[in-house]
């Protein structure tokens, strides 16, 4: 990896600026035209160094004080598609696949996040009336621990990293 792409990589992990033209902004900070840039993402995500560009939501900050994993039976046929109806819910950030664990019967996964425990019970309910899947469970965060972007290139580590692609 080229120091170029490393600083690349570095800016783009804290984040695309809430600014009109944020791509232009990261190729002056890097020092290249916004075109060659634009290549070098869109190269990254060919090769599945980047998977995609999403938003992160401080729900907090927003007035969703309320979070919650819902849980979810959903025979494996129909997993699909209840992933594909609960991504359409604007309550939820996060729906997830998981294998079934012993005495675990839950597969999919679903982050909730409300102004109240009754907004998070609302949501549950209605994706359950739309999919027909009734046996879930809502366990309600308690505490956060990290909410924050990895870091690639950093200190002795990216150091090392440098040296070792030279």
């Amino acid at each position: 990896m080229t120091e170029l792409q490393r600083k690349i990589i570095e800016i783009l992990r804290d984040g695309l600026a809430p600014v009109e033209e944020p791509f232009h902004e990261i190729a002056n900070k890097v020092g290249v035209p916004v075109d060659e840039l634009l290549a070098q993402v869109e190269a990254w995500k060919a090769d599945g160094t980047i998977r995609r560009f999403g938003a992160i939501l401080r729900h907090q900050r927003a007035g969703y004080s309320v979070n919650a994993m819902g849980v979810w039976n959903v025979p494996d046929d129909r997993a699909a598609a209840f992933g594909c109806t609960a991504a359409r819910s604007r309550s939820i950030s996060h729906c997830y696949q998981r294998p079934r664990f012993d005495g675990f019967r839950y597969n999919l996964y679903t982050m909730i996040h409300g102004r109240s425990r009754q907004d998070c019970e609302d949501t549950a309910k209605a994706l359950s009336e739309e999919t027909g899947i009734a046996d879930y469970a809502l366990l309600y965060t308690t505490a956060e621990f990290k909410k924050s972007s990895p870091v690639y290139f950093s200190g002795a580590a990216g150091r090392r990293i440098r040296s070792r692609s030279k």
